[in-house]
């Protein structure tokens, strides 16, 4: 049985650590949210801890997932932070998906203590969580990822290792960004379909057998036309992606043209108030605009 530390039991890292205490290894839970600790606490052997310096003090594999750069940066090395109380040799891995700068010096404080750190983004949203088939686009060093892998495992069904200290994070800004710019795409496509007489079940059927086939598509088209935006990823949620994926455009001198309006779109449905509603919901942003409702017939 592994000691293992689990911090951040929201959307994605409620089940992901749900899994890990049903494997049978001794997991010690942090959660901002006291009460979700304490209910999963309940479900396996495990300890609830007041502060991530505790779950730091109890755990030789470490995973956290939280919303953003500043949070991660909180939890690993703020006051009472996992770097408070990381033991030597540990492993500790950030599932977030943060700014990979940020996490290199992150990762630069644990290497300080004698630990070792992987910024390890996953994708797979809510369900992936909750099937454990999620995806890992890992960075840091290859054997220190092998040696936390059977507990990875635990929580996900692909694993690529992309490189060093930060590189995981940059493959999963790419992955975002593509899924974003695809949905974008989706979304002006329908509503002007819609909005030329087409039926929407008709016109996704067509990109279902076209060249334009998307899995991002089939998977979340139904969603839109039964008006269904029950949160899996958030708006703003994938607004920070898109953002932190400009920043590392800009950082690198690469133009995000399609990324940068991309943004503003994600924007522009936060301040129509779905901010915490599922990303699908930007679509009712264009649909205003154009007068149509891309729906069920």
């Amino acid at each position: 049985m592994a000691q293992l530390g689990f911090l951040g039991l929201g959307i994605m890292g409620y089940p992901m650590a749900r899994h890990l205490l049903h494997s049978g290894h001794e997991v010690a839970l942090w959660s901002n949210t006291i009460a979700k600790a304490r209910e999963l606490a309940g479900e396996g052997k495990s300890a609830v801890c007041s502060s991530p310096k505790e779950v730091a003090e109890r755990a030789d594999y470490i995973f956290y997932c939280v919303g953003d750069s500043e949070m991660s940066r909180e939890v690993a090395t703020g006051r009472n932070g996992l770097a408070e109380g990381v033991r030597k040799n540990a492993v500790v891995a950030d599932c977030s998906t943060i700014s990979p700068e940020v996490s290199r010096g992150i990762g630069a404080v644990f290497t300080g203590k004698g630990a070792h750190f992987l910024d390890a983004p996953c994708t797979g949203s809510k369900p992936g969580a909750e099937k454990a088939t999620l995806t890992f686009m890992i960075g840091g060093d290859k054997a220190v990822f092998e040696r936390a892998r059977p507990y990875f495992e635990i929580m996900g069904k692909l694993f690529y290792y992309c490189g060093g200290p930060g590189c995981g994070l940059q493959a999963k800004l790419t992955q975002n960004l593509v899924l974003g710019n695809l949905y974008q795409g989706f979304v002006e496509g329908m509503v002007l379909a819609a909005k030329g007489g087409i039926s929407p079940k008709l016109m996704l059927e067509i990109l279902d057998n076209s060249a334009a086939k998307s899995g991002l598509i089939s998977f979340k088209a139904p969603y839109v036309l039964a008006r269904n935006f029950e949160t899996t990823f958030s708006t703003k949620w994938l607004h920070k992606d898109i953002s932190l994926a400009l920043d590392s455009g800009a950082g690198l001198d690469v133009p995000l043209p399609i990324t940068a309006l991309t943004q503003q779109m994600l924007r522009a449905a936060m301040a129509k108030g779905l901010a915490d509603a599922d990303f699908c919901s930007s679509i009712q942003v264009l649909e205003e605009w154009a007068s149509v409702e891309v729906r069920e017939e």
